[in-house]
């Protein structure tokens, strides 16, 4: 398995993505892949789909991939958040990881993106009465 995140770390990206959970519909993923074979947006849309996060109800799914390795990530959002987003918002987000990333604070550049986008799914989508959480919270991991 990659060891990238501390335990710690790990509980703290774990607790973000449950906070925000909490307030929306929305799913957030973090997956951590050892090589990436291509642009980090190109391999990540196989991750997602991967990981079928394009089944939620809503289509407000997040993927947060990272190939830690290569020093290569993206963020990926499902149809349903991508027609309300800002067209520039993607951009933002991937802005204020590396600008973490860049000092080495990985986990508080995940965390932080996680609640940047947490701000637009809660505004967006709700939680209802009815929610389920569709997918884990758990970091996935690949390791080829």
């Amino acid at each position: 398995m990659i060891r990238f995140f501390s335990k710690e770390e790990e509980k703290e990206i774990i607790a973000a993505i449950q906070a925000i959970e909490k307030k929306t519909s929305g799913e957030i993923r973090v997956h951590l892949q050892k090589t990436c074979d291509g642009p980090a947006l190109e391999v990540a849309k196989k991750v997602f789909f991967e990981l079928e996060m394009q089944k939620t109800a809503r289509r407000n799914g997040v993927l947060f991939f990272i190939a830690p390795k290569e020093h290569k990530f993206a963020i990926l959002g499902d149809s349903g958040l991508d027609e309300v987003v800002p067209e520039s918002f993607w951009e933002e987000a991937r802005n204020l990881m590396q600008e973490h990333f860049r000092k080495g604070e990985f986990a508080i550049g995940i965390t932080k993106a996680i609640h940047m986008v947490g701000n637009y799914l809660t505004q967006f989508f709700p939680v209802q009465e009815d929610d389920e959480n569709e997918l884990s919270d758990d970091i996935s991991y690949d390791n080829t």
